[in-house]
């Protein structure tokens, strides 16, 4: 399979061969940055972890290049760090029995200016793997390049014959989180019982973890803190929980506008708080 970066790379962890291994793909990530997939798409790994009938796989986008350092990756130069980046994401492959794991290898900058041959890989990928569901991120993430990978997750998705097209896409959470959106429209993954494979793929990502980011703890958290504080008046019904966006309505309707439809959604929000606050005050 051939993409726009000449450094790009796809990785089959059990060597399948590659167009069997990408027709066997159900469930598809696509993250902007090496570990990206593992904290958000961790429901997706699991649901084909044990399961011989489904395959995960990965693609990241960017190179990793701009990444926080500190401690023993101080020093480290900018291609350095992008190889030890790319072998940290290739053992996460292997950890997680991914059925593919493809880097492309892009600068995070071009894709948030010249999103078009990022677009052109991933409908390739999308083609040729067929995922029932698809995770990205969520289009109201603090981090551009992500938000980026998303819009062009979605235009990628939006090329294909409508038969081709996924039956899922969810908007994950990694630099905001989702708890904000009305609890009906939220799509929750319960990721519950499985601590040590998440601290495993966790772990993978030294470079990030002891260059300067306790993502590991961040996500971990989070997890326990949306499965515990969902519902205020039930016991917890999952002890880690991720949420997610429901962006499948974009995929199969190419006539819905993006930008409001998020909008709805942060609309429907203030809707709750102003109504709440207001019967409070006796104005309603």
């Amino acid at each position: 399979m051939k993409f726009h970066q000449d450094s790009a790379s796809l990785f089959i962890p059990d060597g399948t061969p590659e167009r069997e291994a990408l027709a066997r793909i159900t469930h598809l990530g696509i993250g902007a940055h090496q570990d990206d997939l593992e904290f958000m798409a961790f429901h997706g790994i699991l649901a084909c972890y044990d399961d011989k009938e489904k395959s995960f796989g990965g693609v990241t986008c960017t190179n990793g290049a701009g990444s926080a350092r500190t401690g023993v990756y101080a020093g480290l130069t900018d291609q350095e760090l992008q190889r030890i980046r790319h072998q940290e994401q290739e053992s996460a492959a292997l950890i997680g029995r991914y059925g593919v794991m493809i880097q492309l290898d892009y600068a995070s900058q071009q894709i948030q200016r010249s999103p078009a041959e990022l677009g052109d890989d991933l409908q390739a990928i999308l083609t040729q793997s067929t995922p029932r569901i698809v995770y990205t991120h969520n289009l109201a993430d603090k981090h551009e390049t992500h938000v980026a990978v998303a819009l062009a997750t979605l235009r990628a998705i939006r090329r294909l014959p409508p038969e081709q097209r996924p039956e899922q896409v969810h908007g994950c959470e990694v630099w905001r989180g989702l708890d904000w959106m009305n609890d009906e429209d939220k799509i929750l993954h319960d990721v519950s019982g499985h601590e040590e494979l998440a601290s495993a793929l966790n772990a993978v990502f030294d470079s990030q973890i002891n260059g300067g980011k306790r993502y590991d703890l961040a996500i971990t958290g989070r997890r326990h803190a949306n499965a515990t504080l969902f519902r205020p008046h039930t016991a917890d019904a999952a002890q880690q929980v991720a949420f997610a966006m429901d962006l499948t309505p974009l995929a199969r309707n190419d006539t819905l506008d993006i930008e409001e439809y998020v909008g709805d959604f942060i609309a429907k929000f203030e809707s709750d708080v102003r109504g709440k606050i207001a019967r409070l005050l006796g104005k309603r």
